[in-house]
C-alpha cells in the first residue's frame, strides 16, 4: 500500500486535532461530582456547607474547576427526599453526601453501591444504616451524631445552673423524630435526679408550636428543654421567639438556636461535622471504599449562651457558666 504524501500530511493534520479533543474529553469525564442532599434548605443550611466547601478546597477539591456538586433540597420536606435521592442516582453521583437520618435513609434507598456520606446520623447502628463503628459494611459511612443518650442530662442541669429554682421543665420534642422515645427516656432520668418534674410536649411542625406553649404556660413551667430534631432546627426562630414570649429560659441542641435569638444552646458542633465529613468524601474520591472507613463521632462540643436574650428574661448567669462558654453572644 502506498501512502502518498498529502494523505500523511492530513492524516497527521487530524491526529493533532484529534489528540486535545480526546484528552479533553478525557479530562471532563474525570470530573468527580458530588451529590449534596439536605432537608433543610441550601439557604438554612449555608454556614455548614460552607464548612463542607472549605474542608473540600483545603484538601484540593474546588467547585467549579476540579469537582461538580449537585445539590439537592428537601426544603424541610421529608416526602421531597425519596425523590430527590433517585434524580441523584440517575445523575450517576460518584457520591453523595446526606447529613442527617432521613436525608441518608433516603439515598440508602435508592442505592446500595453509590458511596454515602453522612454527618449527623444519631443512631446509625439502632437504625440499621451501618453495621458496626469500626466496620460499617455496605456503601454508607462518615459520622455518626450519637453522643450518649445522657446529652440531655448536661443540657438539664445547665438549665438548672440558669434557674436553681426550677421545679418543673417543659421538655419539647417531635414524636414523629426516630430519636426521640430514647431521648425522651434520658431526660425524664436526668429530671428525676434533678429533682425536677418534667412537662412532655409534642409538636411535629410549627403549626402545633403555639398550642405546645399554651400549655407550658398553662401548667406553669419554669424552664424549657427543646430535644434536638431537623424540623425544630429549621423553625428556631419562631421557637426562639415563642420562647421569649412566654418568658421560659431555654436550652437546645445546637448553637444555630442560639443565633436565632435562643437563651443557651450545648452539643456539637455541626459545622465542625460537616467539615469532618468532607474528609470522607475526600478518601472516597481517591479510591477508599466507605465499607473500610470507620464511622467517627463528634469530638466538638460547645456551649453558647445569649446575653441580650438573657436580659430580656431578667436572668444573670453565673460567673462560673460564663467562663465554661465557648461563644457568648451580646
Amino acid at each position: 500500500m502506498i501512502i502518498t504524501r498529502a494523505a500523511l500530511t492530513v492524516a497527521l493534520a487530524l491526529g493533532i486535532l484529534a489528540t486535545p479533543l480526546a484528552a479533553g474529553a478525557q479530562q471532563a469525564a474525570k470530573t468527580p461530582r458530588i451529590g449534596v442532599l439536605v432537608l433543610r434548605s441550601a439557604s438554612d443550611s449555608a454556614p455548614q456547607l460552607e464548612a463542607f466547601r472549605e474542608e473540600l478546597r483545603e484538601r484540593g477539591w474546588i467547585e467549579g474547576q476540579n469537582i461538580v456538586l449537585e445539590y439537592r433540597s428537601g426544603d424541610g420536606r421529608l416526602d421531597r427526599l425519596p425523590e430527590h435521592a433517585a434524580e441523584l442516582v440517575r445523575l450517576k453521583v460518584d457520591v453523595i453526601f446526606s447529613p442527617g437520618t432521613a436525608e441518608t435513609e433516603a439515598a440508602q434507598n435508592a442505592t446500595t453501591t453509590i458511596p454515602i456520606v453522612m454527618a449527623t446520623v444519631g443512631d446509625p447502628i439502632g437504625r440499621g444504616i451501618i453495621a458496626s463503628l469500626a466496620r460499617p459494611g455496605g456503601n454508607v459511612t462518615g459520622l455518626s451524631y450519637s453522643v450518649g443518650w445522657e446529652i440531655f442530662s448536661k443540657q438539664l442541669q445547665l438549665l438548672k445552673e440558669v434557674v436553681p429554682k426550677v421545679s418543673r421543665i417543659a421538655v419539647l420534642g417531635n414524636p414523629d423524630n426516630p430519636h426521640y422515645g430514647p431521648a425522651l427516656r434520658e431526660a425524664q432520668v436526668a429530671g428525676r435526679s434533678l429533682g425536677v418534674q418534667l412537662q412532655v410536649l409534642e409538636a411535629r411542625g410549627p403549626n402545633e408550636f403555639d398550642r405546645a406553649f399554651a400549655a407550658m404556660i398553662k401548667q406553669r413551667a419554669g424552664a424549657l428543654l427543646v430535644l434536638a430534631d431537623p424540623v425544630s432546627l429549621l423553625h428556631r426562630t419562631p421557637l426562639a421567639q415563642l420562647a421569649a414570649k412566654s418568658r421560659l429560659p431555654a436550652i437546645y441542641g445546637f448553637r444555630e438556636y442560639v443565633d436565632a435569638g435562643g437563651l443557651l444552646s450545648y452539643g456539637p458542633n455541626l459545622s465542625d461535622l460537616f467539615g469532618r465529613a468532607a474528609t470522607y468524601v475526600d478518601k472516597i474520591l481517591k479510591g477508599a471504599r466507605p465499607a473500610d472507613l470507620p464511622v467517627e463521632q463528634p469530638n466538638k462540643f460547645e456551649l453558647v449562651i445569649n446575653l441580650k436574650t438573657a436580659k430580656a428574661l431578667g436572668l444573670s448567669f453565673p460567673p462560673s457558666l460564663l467562663l465554661r462558654a465557648d461563644q457568648v453572644v451580646e
